[in-house]
């Protein structure tokens, strides 16, 4: 008989490429997936729509929308006020699982209606869902951590989020039976809070691709990307040290949405006079071979709060196998990184621009350096780096769970 599995995230899958990678390994070798999600925005329910129609696997969202079951929406959105609002007042955490995601609740009752072998949770307000419905049904249940949840907020352990992610870390992760994350520091934090609960890293890497890199000449162009383009994401770093620079051969290329709250922002890098490019939000698995029209990416993460010292994003393995050059901000994941696979790129010290400036002129000023690099990480991504590699540990561990 085939087995369920059921993963559960309080997001959206267009939105979080980790979910879609587990959906179709597992959905390739033979399991029955379905996915629960919620509403997160309306740029990456359009990314959905192309997303799902092209998947063997079931999704199903939940909690509704502003314009699909409307109704539902404003009550998800009324019960999660409302109970920010009580632990604001109260100081209580009691009502935490309300508290947590919009969605949460909603997740938690369409998760039980679903009889599976495994149910994944992908983030703390899918958590409870997956645990519940595993214990209904008498079946197993894991635990995905992409982030150090606690610290991903601030660093400030009095603060509601951090009492929120502790309460329900505490509460629901001795409970899984399958624990993975997607760094060796985020691993080595969750196995000091939790020293009987083994975690597998699953590193955040994509498949394989078959897209051929393009050897460099005349302008550099520079890329990063994310799901909001905004302030204190390292963007200011690249943009003092292309001042620096004063160089008319850099282009910098920014992909992702541009919402309303960070205008004051992009009205900055619009007025600038550096060579800026947008990019609009593209479907996850089209990411690579985007990637690969640039020369150099860039992981310019600030190290706060901690979360954001100890994680290695998607994007820093995105441009490794697109067979770009990278540079990266010593954060302590990204220098151990680069320790390991030290032909990968430069690092320079997180907010500092002048030390930016100067990586970028090592490449500028040596474009044979530039392109072996390049051509180093495109076959380190082929051979080594890739989700093909990671996809076995993940079948692994859940073969051994469900036996």
């Amino acid at each position: 008989m085939t087995k369920k599995i059921v993963l559960i995230s309080s997001g959206q899958p267009a939105l979080n490429p980790r979910l879609v990678k587990e959906a179709d390994s597992l959905s390739a070798a033979g399991y029955d997936v379905t996915v629960l999600y919620a509403y997160w925005n309306d740029w990456g329910t359009v990314l959905d729509d192309e997303l799902l129609s092209q998947k063997k696997w079931k999704a199903i969202r939940v909690g509704g929308t502003a314009n699909d079951q409307s109704v539902r929406y404003f009550v998800s959105r009324a019960i999660h006020k409302l109970a920010n609002s009580l632990m604001r007042l109260s100081g209580s955490v009691l009502l935490a699982e309300r508290a947590i995601g919009r969605s949460c609740t909603f997740l938690t009752t369409e998760a039980q209606k679903h009889s599976a072998d495994l149910y994944i949770a992908h983030n703390l307000a899918a958590l409870p869902a997956a645990v519940k419905a595993a214990k209904r049904h008498q079946s197993k249940c894991g635990f995905d951590a992409e982030d150090m949840h606690r610290y991903e907020v601030s660093n400030d352990e009095s603060s509601r989020h951090f009492r929120l992610a502790r309460y329900i870390e505490d509460l629901y992760l001795p409970q899984v039976d399958q624990f993975t994350t997607s760094s060796p520091l985020i691993t080595a934090a969750y196995q000091k809070l939790y020293p009987h609960k083994k975690a597998i890293i699953l590193r955040n890497v994509f498949p394989k691709t078959n897209t051929s890199i393009i050897k460099h000449t005349g302008c550099i162009k520079l890329f990063w990307f994310s799901q909001t383009i905004g302030p204190d994401r390292g963007i200011e770093d690249i943009m003092d040290a292309l001042e620096t620079l004063n160089s008319s051969q850099i282009e910098l290329h920014l992909l992702g949405n541009r919402p309303a709250h960070s205008q004051d922002f992009i009205d900055r890098l619009n007025t600038s006079s550096l060579n800026i490019n947008f990019h609009a939000p593209i479907p996850p698995d089209e990411i690579i071979s985007f990637a690969s029209q640039f020369d150099i990416g860039l992981a310019l993460e600030t190290g706060l709060p901690h979360n954001r010292d100890i994680c290695l994003t998607n994007k820093i393995f995105t441009y490794i196998q697109s067979g770009l050059a990278v540079i990266a901000s010593d954060t302590q994941a990204q220098a151990d990184l680069l320790q390991q696979y030290p032909d990968c790129g430069l690092l320079y010290k997180k907010g500092n621009s002048g030390s930016l400036a100067d990586c970028l002129k090592q490449y500028a000023d040596n474009p044979e350096y530039l392109n072996s690099t390049r051509r180093n990480n495109f076959d380190l991504g082929q051979s080594t780096l890739n989700w093909e590699n990671e996809s076995r540990l993940l079948l692994k561990l859940v073969q051994q769970t469900l036996n």
